[in-house]
């Protein structure tokens, strides 16, 4: 009877081992309701739980920018067809892209109480909005007079400032933090794009790229000023970065494979991002000095963001569509074993039974031979 259990535990635990914790058990829908043809994406949360999301049309190819707060509220457009969002704040204030009556997007900004707002450009037809910071500074990038686009800094209420390039002919901003220091991508005057770190007062820092490669780009900043996104390499490979302050981290080298790109960082530091291989795409966290990969099916789909409540933010792939999702920073990675590997471990689980067989018996009859002896 112990030997059965044992045999059981045994294989439990390998089978334990080659399925791991389910992507049910460590992913968490938001239950956004929407129409058999549409699918639900988390762009940002703030600490009160208000989402930031968008609501796609999966047939049409179409989007709508929501808002989430116990109830789905629709923001509307411009006057438009499409919208979306990038970003909410503490107040739940939130900032996106909608289209305008004639088909142009512009950036806006949406409060409960003031609705929707068109944030203008900067001399052209069209803004983008991708990051709003607690006290209301927008930022993201516009078309200019001269049919460029560079990026911009608002406090939401006046013009849009120009935060200039690197000497080429194009920017955009992404991230803007509570010390109004922002990140983006603005162009050399060779061409080649590098990320930067604007600072008020100092202007635009270039970041630099990776050892051998020519290009790079920021896509968050927190509030200690680490600057995450992606570069590329000698090899040609992008990489997951983060800008500590003085150097860029590579963290795509701790991942090891494929094309890495970080998205999101908290205000511990703690990065997030997708990895693609070929097709494949699989999400990491880096946070504590440890790398975690989920493979593809077992994390998000989609990794928009991960906020200081440790919620990394954005949707799983589930019905041939996306789901609108959160998953805990400091989830367990799933451990997917091919069917080889796992066929190899039950063979070896099976030998090791048998030999326990083999083995218990003889020691049985040991057992019983001395006291046979004793009787006599």
């Amino acid at each position: 009877m112990m030997l059965r259990t044992a045999s059981s535990v045994i294989l439990a635990a390998v089978l334990i081992g080659h399925a791991g914790i389910s992507a049910a058990e460590k992913i968490h829908p938001l239950g956004i309701a929407v129409k058999n043809e549409e699918a639900s994406i988390a762009v940002d949360i703030n600490a009160r739980g208000q989402v930031a999301g968008i609501i796609q049309n999966v047939e049409q190819g179409t989007q709508r920018a929501i808002l989430y707060d116990r109830q789905l509220i629709e923001l509307g457009t411009l006057g438009g067809e499409e919208s979306y969002t990038k970003g909410i704040n503490a107040s739940g204030t939130i900032v996106g892209t909608a289209q305008n009556q004639r088909r142009q997007w512009r950036a806006f900004i949406y409060s409960k109480a003031g609705g929707m707002r068109d944030l203008g450009t900067l001399g052209g037809n069209s803004s983008y909005g991708a990051a709003i910071n607690t006290a209301g500074q927008v930022v993201g990038f516009a078309d200019t007079s001269d049919n460029y686009f560079h990026a911009f800094v608002s406090n939401g209420e006046g013009e849009l400032t120009d935060l200039g390039t690197l000497g080429g002919n194009i920017s955009y901003a992404s991230s803007i933090n509570n010390h109004g220091e922002i990140a983006g991508t603005a162009a050399l005057s060779d061409g080649y794009r590098r990320a930067f770190l604007y600072r008020p007062g100092s202007g635009m820092i270039n970041l630099g790229t990776l050892p051998g490669g020519r290009a790079s780009s920021a896509s968050a900043i927190n509030d200690e000023g680490i600057v995450v996104g992606a570069a590329s390499t000698a090899s040609g490979r992008w990489h997951a970065f983060m800008y500590d302050g003085t150097e860029m981290v590579d963290l795509g080298n701790m991942i090891g494979y494929g094309d890495s790109y970080a998205t999101g960082v908290n205000g511990a530091g703690h990065v997030v991002g997708t990895i693609l291989i070929g097709d494949e795409r699989r999400s990491f966290v880096y946070r504590d000095g440890k790398m975690t990969v989920h493979p593809g099916g077992h994390g998000l789909y989609l990794v928009n963001a991960i906020n200081n409540q440790e919620l990394v933010i954005g949707a799983q792939y589930q019905g041939r569509k996306f789901e609108a999702s959160t998953m805990r920073s400091n989830a367990i990675a799933t451990v997917v074993r091919s069917p080889q590997e796992f066929m190899t471990m039950i063979c070896i689980v099976l030998l090791a039974a048998g030999a326990a067989v083999i083995y218990h018996r003889r020691y049985r009859g040991i057992q019983l031979g001395g006291r046979n002896m004793l009787a006599l």
